[in-house]
């Protein structure tokens, strides 16, 4: 049971991120042209270049109905949405270090760096969105 005049005080469930009670997570879905093992042999050396942080995990995978079936509802809505908008991957972002905005911010690094990568074309568009969940609900990170 928690005391509800803590609920909502940033110092009390910083305390639980920081003995890892809580692990935060963020979404990324995307299109890219390039198959799946390359975008993962490319992914070290883009963690490195954006200095990613050693304690963040990531999961790449390619959006299926699988996974759309383990999300909860909302999350698994805009799985949906983005496979149905022709998003081939996903990456995910765990951390029990952070919070679920800092792990979208490093989340869109990522994906800044991959598109600079020989992953996409030159002058080849990007289509992607990145979310993370606050107060109960997703937000898209812009």
């Amino acid at each position: 049971m928690v005391n509800e005049s803590k609920k909502n005080d940033p110092r009390f469930w910083n305390k639980w991120y920081k003995a890892g009670a809580i692990r935060s997570e963020a979404y990324a879905f995307f299109d890219c042209d390039a198959p799946i093992d390359r975008i993962a042999e490319e992914i070290p050396t883009i963690r490195k270049l954006v200095e990613t942080p050693r304690k963040l995990e990531l999961h790449l995978s390619e959006i299926s109905q699988a996974d759309i079936k383990r999300y909860d509802s909302k999350l698994s809505e805009i799985a949906s949405e983005a496979r149905e908008a022709d998003m081939r991957y996903v990456l995910s972002a765990k951390s029990t270090d952070m919070t679920n905005h800092q792990l979208a911010d490093e989340l869109s690094a990522i994906l800044n760096q991959a598109y600079q990568s020989s992953l996409y074309n030159d002058g080849e568009d990007f289509r992607g969105g990145i979310f993370y969940k606050e107060e109960g609900r997703y937000i898209s990170r812009e």
